[in-house]
């Protein structure tokens, strides 16, 4: 139970199958405990099932285009936790037109939002709750191979992941000075609400699954206990760091082929 005593907020948990909920998960079969945010009122009902299902005993709203509703959680989350062990942010949206067509197509609206939903999030997230973070505490957030090579149908949002991943780089020397780290995690594709915007998608876990070298797609599980890692003392050393957990599919160069039988 290497997350016992451990306090934090996980933002983006959208059901039982999103990534978040793995390492909410996982967290908890560690022996942390957690706040749980949801984005509206649509998804209050899974959130709250995914609380039940845990454990949890708190969710809080946190709609990142409201004006104030950051601030707001903030104090609800230091009335319960004075202080945070841990953050997870798994935040991230593009208009699904921007995920269609040609990136050079992208509209500066739909480029904005991206930006500012997957992105700025981040920052303003970590800024916000920065006075009540513990030295030696850890936070987290999720990107994507589209952050550094094309995935088809990932457009606006390979950028968005891209900036995400030098924000990390950049937050990490800020908070290193307080003995705050932060990394992200780069899982490969997992079937969740948000894939399910991303166009043929199924293919894309097809792909990855023949050309990984561990020739299979990752779960959410798997997401989880490298999301525990990383937030827990074990990781105390490592700080601005991206883990892959996509069955090593980012090593590849060029897809894996079956040799040719010797009679042809």
């Amino acid at each position: 139970m290497f997350m016992e005593g451990k306090k934090g907020l996980i933002v983006g948990v959208a059901n039982n199958h999103s990534i978040a909920y793995g390492i909410a998960k996982a967290i908890k079969e560690a022996g942390g405990d957690f706040i749980l945010t949801y984005q509206n009122e649509k998804l209050k009902k899974r959130v709250a099932k995914v609380a039940d299902q845990l454990g949890v005993e708190t969710i809080l709203p946190l709609d990142f285009s409201k004006e104030g509703e950051l601030t707001q959680l903030r104090e609800e989350v230091e009335k319960i936790y004075p202080q945070l062990d841990f953050i997870v942010h798994s935040v991230a949206f593009a208009p699904r037109e921007a995920l269609d067509g040609r990136f050079l197509d992208t509209s500066k609206e739909a480029f904005k939002i991206a930006m500012d939903i997957s992105v700025y999030s981040l920052i303003e997230l970590v800024r916000e709750f920065e006075p009540l973070l513990k030295e030696g505490s850890s936070i987290v957030t999720m990107t994507y191979l589209g952050a550094n090579r094309y995935i088809p149908h990932y457009n606006v949002m390979g950028v968005a992941k891209s900036a995400l991943e030098t924000s990390i780089y950049y937050m990490a020397v800020d908070l290193g000075a307080k003995g705050v780290r932060i990394n992200g995690i780069s899982a490969g594709p997992v079937k969740t609400l948000a894939a399910s915007g991303i166009g043929d998608f199924s293919q894309i876990l097809s792909y990855n699954k023949k050309n990984s070298p561990l020739r299979r797609n990752i779960t959410i599980d798997e997401v989880g206990k490298a999301g525990v890692f990383l937030l827990s003392d074990y990781s105390s050393g490592i700080t601005g760091e991206i883990l892959y957990v996509d069955s090593g599919y980012h090593i590849m160069g060029m897809p894996l082929y079956e040799k040719e039988k010797e009679n042809k």
